[in-house]
């Protein structure tokens, strides 16, 4: 099964939010990492946004 790359775009904004809490205390990450997760997760429950050729 081929999993698509995502936007470079999306790519950039998952590793600046990555940055963003590896930069906050350690005691603030999980929850962080927690809501991270929790956006991505709605992401793929939403489907497709676009349709590949």
């Amino acid at each position: 099964m081929d999993h698509p790359e995502p936007p470079s775009d999306a790519r950039a904004d998952l590793v600046s939010a990555l940055e963003v809490i590896e930069a906050q205390p350690l005691a603030t990450r999980a929850t962080a990492y927690e809501a991270l997760a929790e956006g991505l997760a709605r992401q793929l429950d939403s489907g497709p946004t676009a349709s590949r050729p």
